[in-house]
Formats: structure tokens, C-alpha cells, sequence
């Protein structure tokens, strides 16, 4: 046993010195099964529970339970857009709206066609619409 006096404190060493050896055989890594993974990142994202306090429970580095929670969270935000995109849009819902200045009941097509001087009036049956379109196409060219 060495003392050593410094300062006044008296420093005691016992005699027995550990010797290291020159190298230091690697630790293996620890892996964690999927079930306890989620079982601990569970427990860590409860309302004010510390994840420190969770790490220490089940053994593990807090830095670790950090990133595994972290991970998590990241998975879990791309699964909610995920799904807020997938939602499917609304269907096309037709609606029947009257047009300002003209009945209902008008079952005919009213032109008023003017070139220069001159003023045409044409009424069209209605169920022949797409006929008078190509008509009205042929005559003002």
C-alpha cells in the first residue's frame, strides 16, 4: 500500500494494481427483437413519462430509445399523409340551375343573327341542339 500526503489529505493506494491486458477482446451488440422494440417505444411515447425513466426500466441507452422513438414518430407522420391523400374526393353532384332571362318552358332555340344591315331570326327545336351548333358554325364562316 502506497500513502501520498497532498495538500494536506492523505491518499491511500492499495499495493494490488490490475494490470489490463493489451487488448480488449470488442463486446458484442445487444439486438433487440421487433416485439420489444415496439413494446419499449410504446412505453416511451406515453403522456409524461420520461424516456430516460423508460430506457432504465428496460435496460437500454437512452440515446438508443431517442432514436427508435424518433424513428416512430417519423413512420407514423407518413402514414397519416399517406392517408389524408388516399381519401378519396367527392363526387360530382350535377345541379339543375335556371338561367337569368330564360324560361323554362321554352322548349326552342332563339337566335338573333345581324350582318351588316341585315337581321336573321332563328328558332331551333331544342332536342336538335347539336344540329343547329353545326348549322350556326357552316353559316358564319
Amino acid at each position: 500500500m502506497s500513502i501520498t500526503n497532498l495538500n494536506g489529505h492523505v491518499y491511500t493506494m492499495e499495493a494490488e494494481i490490475e494490470v489490463l491486458p493489451d487488448v480488449v477482446p470488442p463486446t458484442r451488440r445487444r439486438r433487440h427483437s421487433k416485439e420489444f422494440k415496439a413494446q419499449a417505444i410504446r412505453a416511451a411515447m406515453q403522456p409524461n413519462i420520461s424516456i430516460a425513466a423508460v430506457a432504465l426500466h428496460y435496460r437500454l441507452n437512452a440515446n438508443l430509445l431517442r432514436s427508435w422513438v424518433a424513428r416512430q414518430e417519423e413512420l407514423d407522420a407518413a402514414a397519416e399523409i399517406r392517408k389524408s391523400m388516399s381519401t378519396p374526393s367527392a363526387e360530382f353532384v350535377p345541379l339543375q340551375l335556371e338561367t337569368p332571362g330564360i324560361s323554362l318552358g321554352s322548349q326552342e332555340i332563339q337566335i338573333e343573327v345581324r350582318r351588316g344591315a341585315a337581321t336573321i331570326n332563328i328558332r331551333w327545336p331544342m332536342y336538335a341542339a347539336g344540329e343547329c351548333a353545326t348549322w350556326l358554325q357552316g353559316w358564319l364562316r
